[in-house]
């Protein structure tokens, strides 16, 4: 009698022990650059919200907004070692290890938000060789943030013509961004984007380049006065990274929740972005000098940025020339 009944405890308590190993909660932290009011920002809480929901709460996800744990320019080291389970950051933080990721920033590669969408769209040429060129750096790439084009940033003196740009110290968030800038006589220097607002009111440099959402939600109007918008200039893009041990280690259903709901923030977010920075620029019409260039302004931008293509080639090799041979096909 005894017996069973120390059985019947020790089957008991296996059971106990199974079931909390099984619905162990596990928590997986985001690190992100900009404010939780950011688009950025609300597209990683929509995700992470219905990982969550999905999950009966097994993943736990919390988002740490305003590089609070990470600096931009050390997100992909932090998911690729382990250190944190996911980040957002530009695709052009990769350009160290990867050089071939600067093709978005090449000035004027593509024409227009078509070409872009044709692009980034999941398993194209060229989004696939990067998304499996970041792998092989031990972070995994779970879905593409739509940014929105770059603009200039400035005080008192729009950048109508190239010629505006020699002689300044301009914020580049890209190596291939800052060769454009060099070639225009300018002096290129690479700034965090959380650290923009400081290094614009303490004078360290004295143009910026940025999305217009960032002018916004980082009240970067509050020290520059004059923002310079050349169409199509650079399409900006940022990737969320998930450490491939870490995916390794979910269940297959865990995988599935958190795969489709990648798959839906990414698709909302690509669909809304015409209309976010439309609203943006609303929003900084009241408050800064907004230029659009025109048709006539343009044609010496574009003839700035010609050889830029083939220093892009160049640092990018093999990869690279593919890549800009798709885009041209785009």
């Amino acid at each position: 009698m005894r017996s069973s009944r120390i059985g019947l405890f020790l089957a008991i308590a296996a059971l106990v022990i199974f079931t909390t190993t099984a619905h162990a909660k596990k928590t997986i932290r985001i690190t992100l650059q900009l404010p939780a009011s950011h688009h950025l920002g609300l597209n990683i809480q929509s995700f992470a919200d219905e990982v969550m929901e999905k999950t009966n709460g097994e993943l736990n996800v919390e988002v740490y907004p305003s590089a609070q744990l990470y600096k931009d320019t050390e997100v992909p080291a932090a998911v690729s070692s382990g250190a944190i389970e996911m980040g957002v950051a530009s695709l052009t933080r990769f350009a160290g290890t990867i050089p071939a990721v600067d093709l978005f920033y090449v000035p004027f590669l593509f024409k227009n938000e078509e070409a872009v969408r044709k692009a980034v769209a999941p398993g194209s040429p060229i989004r696939q060789p990067l998304d499996d060129e970041i792998l092989k750096t031990g972070a995994r790439v779970l879905w593409w943030q739509a940014y929105g084009d770059a603009v200039f940033l400035s005080k008192d003196t729009p950048l109508r013509s190239p010629d505006d740009l020699k002689g300044k110290k301009v914020r580049v968030f890209s190596k291939t961004l800052g060769a454009m800038i060099e070639a225009a006589g300018g002096a290129a220097t690479s700034i965090s984007g959380s650290e923009q607002f400081i290094a614009y009111q303490r004078g360290t440099v004295d143009v910026g380049t940025t999305g217009v959402t960032a002018v916004q939600k980082r009240k970067l109007y509050q020290v520059m006065n004059t923002l310079t918008a050349p169409p199509s200039m650079v399409d900006i893009e940022w990737v969320v990274l998930i450490n491939d041990q870490v995916w390794q280690g979910l269940t297959g259903e865990q995988q599935e929740i958190i795969t489709a709901a990648a798959k839906r923030v990414e698709e909302e977010l690509r669909s809304q972005m015409s209309g976010l920075e439309a609203e943006a620029f609303d929003f900084v019409d009241d408050k800064m000098n907004v230029v659009h260039l025109t048709e006539e302004e343009m044609v010496a931008w574009r003839e700035l940025a010609q050889p830029v293509v083939e220093e892009y080639i160049q640092n990018a090799g093999d990869l690279g020339k593919q890549l800009v041979e798709a885009a041209k096909s785009m």
